[in-house]
């Protein structure tokens, strides 16, 4: 019965080819928009460590002496909070994180200084982030407690400095530092660079810079304090100006920590221990609000920082109401199509053929528009994302169209034209079939 409608709806397509191929533009242009916009929002709101996120957690306390009863603690902590946390090794993995920004040239390498993103963690942040690398090893426990002055340096930044050629054991010099390169990393694009988020909630949805590249080079969190001094990148600072000049014992919040929970009563454990401390460093007088602990997993963390950009939600936005206006076009269309042919409706009628036969008839030809407008949409979308890959935005990389969003778009294209031809079926099957047979 199905390829009986479908032979039909084809015959009767093909009857009418401008109008079928307005119908089918209509339907692809709106898929287009919509289902490039959902594609960048898919990619940039997905989860970046799949099978892991739930295990993966941001414990949080609050060493500012804000009076405000509604504050909230800081995106990331001061030095003693974070190498308490840290040193007391409650977690199954664990990883301190800062960023600073140094001068970086290669000894023997004829290209002129650069400066480079430099992020300072330990040991534990490669196999509890699971890094991949190409070349060589991450550096170990024991060159954090030696402050062993090493690295690991991304693809990109080896590349460019070493024509992508095993550079283990080869020296950067950092500010002014040698330091040995003990591994190079494999491609690797996390989306977003969720290790280093924070402070989203203050950015007017402006969160593009999330979704960056890797920094150019890793380096042990002890060491790059003897390497970087001051230049680390603070978060925000409150207290005596002049106690800033030493970020380990500044009113300043710029260290972060991550740790690994492999099951719910190790999370639980650790959210008390946390607590416990805040507790502690109130009685010794360093905090104001011991209550004020937080502990969210990976994907909570990313949710609270509104780590999708705005532009893209409204993009979003935009294109699904531009769909929607395709659909209101396809209606009008289909429904001026189906009752030009009320006389041969009213034949079929006639011979027989049901309201539910003639209702299904015109599903399938809208479906066939659908299908058809599908493929257009799909030409549409992959012409959409090379665009988006060519706006200077920090995601535009990630742009492209995997397995599921190619599905996603003839499903899409075919349901919003099955809905699309839902009334104007129903007008075709209502269709009397003796007033149609009096005026032919």
């Amino acid at each position: 019965m199905f390829s009986y409608y479908l032979d039909l709806a084809l015959r009767s397509l093909k009857r009418n080819k401008a109008l079928t191929a307005l119908m089918v533009l209509a339907i692809a242009v709106g898929i287009g928009a919509s289902m490039t916009t959902l594609t960048v929002m898919h990619l940039l709101s997905g989860d970046p460590m799949p099978g892991r996120s739930a295990t993966l957690f941001y414990p949080q306390v609050d060493p500012t002496d804000d009076s405000r009863p509604d504050s909230q603690p800081r995106d990331v902590m001061d030095y003693r909070s974070a190498m308490d946390l840290w040193g007391a090794h409650r977690a199954d993995r664990q990883a301190l994180i800062a960023s600073a920004e140094l001068k970086l040239r290669a000894p023997g390498v004829n290209l002129p200084p650069q400066m480079a993103r430099v992020l300072t963690t330990t040991s534990d942040f490669f196999p509890m982030f699971a890094v991949p690398l190409r070349y060589g090893s991450a550096w170990t426990p024991a060159d954090d407690a030696q402050r062993s002055r090493v690295a690991v340096i991304s693809s990109d930044l080896n590349n460019r400095l070493f024509g992508g050629a095993n550079s283990v054991g080869r020296t950067l010099r950092l500010k002014d530092a040698d330091v040995r390169i003990v591994g190079v990393l494999a491609s690797w694009r996390p989306s977003p660079q969720f290790y280093d988020v924070a402070g989203g909630r203050f950015s007017d949805g402006k969160t593009s810079s999330f979704y960056a590249k890797p920094e150019d080079v890793f380096m042990p969190f002890t060491s790059a304090q003897d390497v970087a001094g001051n230049d680390f990148g603070v978060f925000t600072c409150w207290g005596d100006p002049q106690a800033m000049k030493h970020l380990q014992t500044a009113p300043c919040v710029w260290v972060a920590l991550w740790v690994q929970l492999n099951d719910a009563a190790k999370v639980a454990a650790y959210r008390r221990f946390v607590a416990d401390y805040a507790v502690q460093q109130k009685a010794l007088g360093r905090f104001v609000h011991a209550d004020n602990t937080r502990m969210m997993d990976l994907m909570q963390w990313l949710d609270f920082n509104h780590v999708v950009p705005s532009d893209v939600r409204l993009q979003v936005a935009l294109a699904f109401a531009f769909l929607l206006i395709c659909l209101c076009n396809t209606v009008g269309l289909l429904l001026a199509k189906f009752l030009r042919r009320s006389g041969e409706i009213g034949v079929r009628r006639a011979l027989g053929a049901s309201r539910g036969a003639v209702f299904a008839q015109c599903l399938v030809e809208a479906g066939m528009i659908g299908l058809l407008g599908g493929f257009g949409g799909w030409l549409l979308t992959l012409l959409g994302l090379w665009l988006v890959r060519r706006q200077p935005v920090e995601y535009a990389d990630l742009a492209h169209l995997d397995g599921g969003m190619f599905l996603a778009t003839f499903v899409l294209a075919v349901l919003a034209s099955l809905l699309a031809g839902l009334v104007p079926a129903l007008r075709a099957s209502r269709v009397t079939p003796g007033l149609q047979l009096k005026t032919l």
